[in-house]
């Protein structure tokens, strides 16, 4: 089973006035990047919730966001001896200078220190309360990357048997593509020395050396190893496989290139370039593997 890394996940729970609200998303990223939006009161167990998602999530890059609500706290603090000095001094100052009425009391709240918002402190219960709700979340993100994960599955699947067959088609052509060079270096060297001087001896050493040129049997050997290694690795049981599943679609990549660079036949160019297609779909998907 694969994971894609792309993600969501969310949860809320509530345990009397406290209400917990948890949202992870994901996109795929070559390393493992974290963005936490908490508040101040959460800075001591940062590097703690920070380690924890790592271990779970393995790659991508992950957006986390956490509210902690308490229905009983007051969120702010009013000072109201700071209220009531502000609003007889201005009071005063409009009526010495004549100044236009306003909205007195909007004017104070304005000023620093007279509404201050108050820090809430997490206690043991909260943490616990937090942790129970980040679970939650992570465990529909992980389902959400797990459905992602069976349709990449089924493609990589089928596009790798693709490349399968197609290698099986290269063979009724590269016996066709010896027997042509064969008859085009004959050809040619009857038409520039005369069929009479042409040294039969020197022209089999010719073709064989055209034919090592040409001979695909080892890139075939490894390409089938390629995609059948692949096709384990999907099966691997491990969470992260992504780098690895890169590397093997690597390695395919190079094989049916270097096919493709020794075809010398229209028609196994035409399956080489087939092949590629089908590479670039798998090369597209695998970058999105946990």
């Amino acid at each position: 089973m694969i994971y894609s890394m792309t993600g969501y996940g969310r949860a809320e729970h509530r345990e009397g006035s406290k209400l917990v609200k948890v949202e992870l998303r994901s996109l795929n990223s070559k390393q493992t990047d974290i963005r936490l939006r908490l508040s101040a009161n959460f800075q001591e167990r940062e590097m703690e919730l920070r380690k924890y998602l790592m271990e779970r999530i393995q790659r991508g890059k992950l957006d986390v966001y956490i509210v902690l609500q308490d229905e009983e706290q007051m969120p702010i603090n009013l000072d109201e001896r700071a209220l009531a000095v502000y609003a007889e001094k201005l009071k005063a100052w409009q009526e010495q200078y004549h100044l236009p009425q306003g909205d007195l009391l909007q004017a104070i709240l304005r000023i620093p220190g007279v509404i201050e918002q108050t820090e809430y402190c997490l206690s043991e219960e909260d943490w616990l309360l937090v942790r129970q709700t980040v679970d939650a979340a992570l465990e529909r993100f992980m389902a959400f990357r797990q459905t992602e994960g069976k349709a990449m599955y089924e493609d990589f699947r089928l596009r790798v048997k693709n490349i399968l067959s197609l290698l099986k088609e290269l063979e009724p052509f590269e016996q066709n593509r010896i027997n042509k060079v064969r008859q085009r270096l004959q050809h040619n060297l009857e038409a520039y020395l005369g069929r009479e001087k042409v040294d039969e001896n020197r022209f089999e050493q010719e073709v064989i050396f055209y034919l090592e040129k040409m001979d695909i049997n080892e890139e075939k050997v490894r390409l089938t190893e390629h995609c059948r290694h692949f096709l384990e690795e999907l099966e691997a049981e491990v969470l992260q496989k992504g780098r690895k599943l890169a590397f093997i679609v690597q390695e395919m990549g190079r094989e049916i290139n270097t096919l493709g660079a020794k075809a010398y036949s229209s028609d196994i160019q035409r399956l080489v370039v087939q092949m590629k297609d089908e590479l670039e779909k798998v090369k597209e998907q695998v970058a999105n593997v946990v």
